[in-house]
């Protein structure tokens, strides 16, 4: 039974002491029923939010949402470009966590309705980027968790190891997962810190003065971890009109190298949580859950069934000149501290009559109501347009190396 505003605005009293609430309403922070929330006002002018989980699983992650926002320091906060709540105090109510916190104003827009162009999908790319900037240290001093890229990969195996190990999962699926899971250069890439899936519903916007929107805040932080950054952009498998802007915005943000691949391995998180809704109704036993996800399935399998595979093997310009940096001058230079980078601006006069590459455009899988968030998930259309495979050599290096020498010989 949900809790009633005046049992919240009892808890936020309870959670700050000597702290008056003049008004309360109750709060719907679209996560289908997880917390009971409330608006408090208080007698100093504040507004609040009370938060209580309804369920064991919804406190732990309540729990772990508190523990991320204390590792947002006034120096951690001062860098992001948008604000992030600030908690204020907790208590306890029928043995359940109370987490008050600051109120952030703002509308927000749902994965499905981010229009392509500048905008609200250039304001996300370089928000999520700005996030996956921050200090590993942020999450380290935390105690929160930290992977590297072999164990992002070693996770996604287990996963679909226990998906398969139920007997429901379509074999298509499991032979496109496999090969995706097998290729090697998927999963190069450099950890960041991320928010474990985030989608576009945590962020809140306002227009700017030229009445752009720009984003101001970011309400949850529960999954903060170093990770793979594609799986905080594993929403645009439900956006697909505005992958490309998204996409850009956070390369031309983001301070560190962003690898080739990231598109195509934010597609495969998005996919694979078909998988983890299935192994989470076997593991519950619930046989609902267990029959929709192995509906969802067997329409995403229909549906991928004669699409390329996720992981490409292609050699981009960007490979080349990497593959060129890993061969040593001589056998004293120290690359303990260099990155597969390059000069843009040195490189500009050869590539500026270079056209841009097509983008993959792919059918849009409905995500939005699902992460650490939700119990509940309503996945949409998972249809997939045909992209041109490429084919290049077995060795990356020497196909990296051959394709520089093409470049540069027809620039």
């Amino acid at each position: 039974m949900a809790r009633s505003p005046l049992t919240l605005a009892a808890s936020v009293t309870s959670a700050l002491p000597r702290t008056g609430v003049v008004s309360v309403a109750a709060l719907t922070e679209q996560a289908t029923g997880r917390y009971d929330s409330a608006l408090a006002t208080l007698d100093d002018g504040r507004r609040v939010v009370a938060r209580v989980p309804v369920d064991a699983d919804a406190d732990r992650d309540l729990r772990a949402e508190a523990r991320a926002l204390q590792a947002l320091t006034p120096g951690v906060r001062a860098v992001l470009p948008f604000a992030a709540p600030a908690l204020l105090g907790d208590a306890v109510l029928d043995g359940n966590a109370v987490v008050v916190q600051t109120w952030l104003p703002g509308y927000r827009v749902d994965a499905a309705q981010v229009p392509a162009g500048p905008g609200v999908a250039t304001a996300l790319g370089a928000a999520i980027a700005s996030v996956h900037d921050l200090p590993a240290s942020v999450v380290r001093d935390a105690g929160l968790t930290m992977l590297d890229a072999a164990q992002v990969r070693a996770e996604a195996e287990r996963l679909l190891d226990r998906a398969e190990a139920t007997g429901l999962l379509p074999f298509g699926l499991l032979r496109r997962w496999s090969a995706a899971l097998a290729a090697d250069a998927l999963w190069r890439f450099e950890t960041t810190v991320v928010l474990g899936g985030v989608d576009t519903a945590s962020f809140l916007f306002e227009d700017d003065a030229d009445e752009s929107p720009a984003v101001t805040g970011l309400l949850h932080w529960g999954g903060l971890a170093v990770g793979d950054p594609a799986v905080d952009l594993r929403w645009l498998a439900s956006a697909p009109d505005a992958r490309v802007d998204v996409l850009d915005a956070y390369a031309d943000a983001s301070a560190h190298t962003v690898d080739g691949a990231l598109g195509e391995r934010a597609r495969l998180h998005a996919e694979l949580e078909f998988a983890s809704w299935l192994v989470h109704g076997h593991a519950a036993g619930t046989e609902g859950v267990v029959s929709d996800a192995v509906a969802l399935l067997e329409a995403l399998d229909e549906s991928v069934r004669d699409a390329p595979p996720l992981a490409q093997e292609t050699i981009t310009v960007d490979d080349a000149i990497a593959a060129f940096g890993r061969v040593p001058e001589s056998a004293a230079v120290d690359t303990s501290m260099q990155t597969d980078t390059y000069d843009a601006e040195a490189l500009s006069e050869y590539t500026a009559e270079e056209p841009a590459p097509a983008d993959v455009e792919t059918a849009p899988i409905e995500l939005s109501e699902w992460s650490p968030l939700h119990t509940s998930w309503t996945p949409g259309r998972t249809e997939l347009a045909e992209h041109p495979e490429h084919a290049e050599d077995d060795d990356p290096d020497r196909a990296a190396r051959n394709a520089l020498r093409r470049w540069t010989e027809t620039a």
